[in-house]
This record gives structure tokens, sequence and C-alpha cells, in this order.
């Protein structure tokens, strides 16, 4: 199956490369190019806001059953073309084949989600003296402009296209450039739904270059970004400038608080294949393993008998279970972080390094007794090392799960209902699963507190994120 041409989508046309910039794609797994990306210039970027403004003034007038046309026939088209999406996905971000199609019916639940969704944008009337009318609407917020990531090239541009067009807004879509033919393919299920040319644009470019454009113009209503925390803070400045909404799911280092009356085995076999999907680059990836000192031992011995029996392949390979990291960066980083936690005194349990000579492969990684001095305890490692540390009782458990300013994801394993209900309440999340790893759903809201980013993608939340509230009073 053959990787796609590469293109701008801008007021219904695919602009290919002419004489653009462009950047090479290539595949994880073997560090080959698939293919290359032109990049949007000032001109592409001034055609692409016009084009948003103009879609916009459609979109906002149409009817929510249009609107659900459109997401529920997108929704169909993305479980026809599942295969070919998830092959195209693994090609360019390395996951497995299992996990892109995964993702992908994640997509398309969203979509069915919000077409059933903004058929449920109600307003009120208020109570007035007779004579008298005050109603309270929601309104599309306008132009909104979504900045996705590479780690799921399907689930994040869905996201962020889900919720405008439910709401009546067009949007500016700017992927990761490194898994650009993912996020066109969605956008395609979209447009052949029937959305209509400008609603959508999708334009790739130097990130610093695209956000400062983009964000500097009027015609933008609306910030949608998944990414780190330090990019956050960077777009949020621009975004204040002219007052713009944000919405900022931002980067997590997810606690697991595992304690001592809790199903050990259930726990190691559910938090240890969450932290090999997608090789660890989930931003609600579990990262920092809190265990009761009475059951630490045997939680270690599980977890590294579980990473040490992992395959890792090609993610193509049926027989894989962790696929490449998606780029050169982050087994660099890997290295970077395993080598500092031991040079500190961390105990290296298995792995810590990469696998082979081709590709961006780095084995499953197990460090424990990690002192908090050491930077993977204190930063997101997104890739596939897990921290086991022993800890004496549930207060010093709970301090470490808060002591971060990060709070986006975080996990409790406990066979107490008291201390189940008493821990969800204390930790500082957005999402918490308790004796689960599942904390998502296209129904449930997607978000963090502090450093984590604010406001909520997916459920009812995210698509009120995307309106404005207007009192109309009468007299």
């Amino acid at each position: 199956m053959a990787y796609p041409d590469l293109y701008l989508h801008i007021d219904g046309e695919r602009v290919n490369r002419g004489n653009r910039r462009t950047f090479p794609v290539l595949n994880p797994a073997n560090g080959e190019v698939l293919g290359e990306l032109p990049l949007a210039d000032a001109a592409d970027l001034d055609r692409a806001l016009d084009a948003a403004a103009r879609g916009f003034r459609v979109w906002r007038d149409s009817t929510p059953q249009q609107r659900a046309a459109v997401l529920n026939g997108a929704s169909r088209l993305l479980h026809d073309r599942i295969d070919t999406l998830a092959h195209v996905m693994t090609l360019e971000e390395g996951k497995t084949l299992s996990e892109a199609r995964t993702e992908v019916m994640m997509v398309a639940g969203l979509f069915a989600f919000y077409a059933g969704e903004c058929q449920r944008l109600y307003g009120r009337a208020l109570v007035r003296p007779t004579g008298q009318r005050s109603t309270v609407t929601h309104e599309p917020v306008g132009p909104v402009a979504a900045f996705a990531p590479w780690n799921f090239p399907a689930g994040n541009p869905g996201r962020k296209l889900g919720a405008p067009i439910a709401a009546g807004c067009s949007v500016i879509l700017k992927a990761a450039e490194e898994t650009p033919a993912s996020a066109l393919a969605v956008l395609q299920c979209l447009l052949d739904a029937g959305l209509p040319p400008g609603v959508a644009q999708a334009v790739f470019g130097m990130p610093d270059e695209v956000s400062r454009h983009l964000l500097g113009s009027p015609v933008i209503r609306k910030l949608s970004f998944t990414g780190s925390t330090a990019v956050g803070k960077h777009l949020v400045k621009l975004a204040a400038e002219d007052m713009k909404r944000t919405t900022m799911e931002l980067g997590g280092h997810g606690p697991v608080l595992v304690f001592g009356d809790a199903d050990v085995d259930r726990a190691l076999d559910t938090m240890a294949t969450a932290k090999w999907r997608n090789a660890g680059q989930v931003c609600v990836s579990p990262t920092r393993y809190i265990v009761q000192q009475d059951v630490f031992a045997r939680f270690r011995r599980g977890f590294i008998e579980r990473a040490q029996a992992l395959r890792v392949g090609d993610g193509l390979d049926p027989q894989s279970q962790m696929g490449p990291m998606a780029n050169a960066r982050r087994p660099e980083a890997m290295e970077r972080m395993v080598a500092d936690a031991m040079a500190r005194g961390a105990t290296l349990d298995t792995g810590g390094a990469r696998i082979g000579n081709r590709g961006f492969f780095f084995a499953p990684t197990v460090l424990s007794e990690v002192p908090l001095a050491a930077q993977v305890m204190n930063e997101e490692p997104f890739g596939p090392v897990a921290i086991i540390n022993p800890y004496p009782d549930e207060e010093a458990m709970v301090a470490e799960a808060n002591r971060l300013p990060y709070g986006l994801a975080a996990y409790v394993w406990t066979g107490d209902p008291q201390r189940q209900k008493r821990v969800a309440r204390e930790i500082e999340a957005g999402m918490v699963g308790v004796n689960t790893s599942m904390i998502g759903g296209a129904d449930s809201p997607f978000g963090g507190v502090k450093w984590s980013g604010h406001g909520s993608e997916d459920g009812p939340e995210g698509l009120q994120a995307c309106l404005i509230t207007k009192a109309v009073h009468e007299a």
C-alpha cells in the first residue's frame, strides 16, 4: 500500500509543492523518506484565513441537521477506510496496526457523538414579567486555529475538527509535519461527506511561523492546542494579545498509586499494557508508579517480567506489540533521561538502550528507586520508560502524585471503596482512573489542570468550548 501524495488544503483546493519549502516525512521503523510535505508560506496562510472567514459565514448558518449529516457521513467513511488509514498512520508514526485501527474507530465514534450533540445546543428562556422576554442562546465562537501533535495522527486532528464543525465554526488545522497524511485523510472524510469548501483548511509549516501568523490575525477567535506545556504557554501569550478563547491540552506525568490492598496482578496487566501503548508517547501515559512498600518488590518484579516479554518491532508486523518511537528526537531524549537517573543512583532494571541500528526503536525500560532530583522524575519522558518507587503510606503517595505542577491523568489501584473515593478526590488531575486505565470516551471531557492546561475536548464540554453565550433581553 503506497504512501499518498502530500499537500496543503486551502479553500477546497489541494495545494501541491510548487516552489514551496518541503519537509521530509520519515518512516520511523527504518528512517526512510516516505514523502515530501509542502510547507505553507505567508501567502498560503493569508489565503487560509480569508477562506476561514468566508467559510464561517456559510457554516454558522447551517442547520444542526446539516452539520450532523456531515459528521455522521464522515464517521461512516472512517469505518469504510479504516484499513487504508491505519496503514498510513503506522507508516508515518510507527504505532502498531491494531493501535492505529483503534484510533480510527475512536475518531469515528467521536464524530458520531458530535453529530448527536450538535442537535442539543439548547438555550433557555428566563422568567420575566408579562411583556418582557429574555433568552440565553449559544452561538459559534468563530474561526478556530487548531494545532495537533504527531502522537495520535488521526485522533488529534479528529478532535480538533469535530467540535468546531459541530458548533458551526470554521477551522484551520495545523497538524504535525511528521504525520500529515493521516490528518489529511480525516479531513477528506469530512469533505467527502459534504463539508463545504472553506469551512476546514489544513496547513503545514514551521510551527512558530504558522502560529504567529494565524494567532496574529483578527479572523481567528479561538485557539485549540495539544502539545507540550512550554509551547502551550507561548501560544497562550500570543492568543492573549487579541483575547482569543483557548483550549489547552498540555503535558502530564501520570502518577499510578498502587496500594497494598490492590489486586496487584490486575494492576500489572492493565498498567504495564497502558505504559507501552504507542511506545509511551501518550499524554496520559502512566509514568510514575507510586507503590506502597509492602507490595513494591512484587510489583517491580512483575513489571520487569512484562517489559522483557514485550515484542518490539515494525508496527506493520502483526506480531509487534510495540513499535518504534515517532522521530529521532525521542530515543535521544530517552538516553539522556536514563543516563541522568542512573548517575543519580537509580536502578536500571531492564532496557535503557536503543534496539538495532535502523529506525527509532527504544527498549521498554524500567527504572526503580529513582531520586526526586532525577530529570525523569520531574519532566515527562514521553516514551517507553516506567519509574517504580516505594512509599510508606497513603499520605506520602498522594503527596508524590501532587508534587509536580502537572495534572492531566492519574490512576489509583486499591480494593478499599472508601480509599477509592478519598484518593480520587485528593488527586490533582483532570482525569482519574480508579482500578482502570480507561479514562476517555467520546462523551467524557478530556483535559487537565495546573500546567497540564485548561478547558476540555470531547464530551459536551468540548462542543461548549467552541460556543459563546449570548443573552438577549426584549421589552
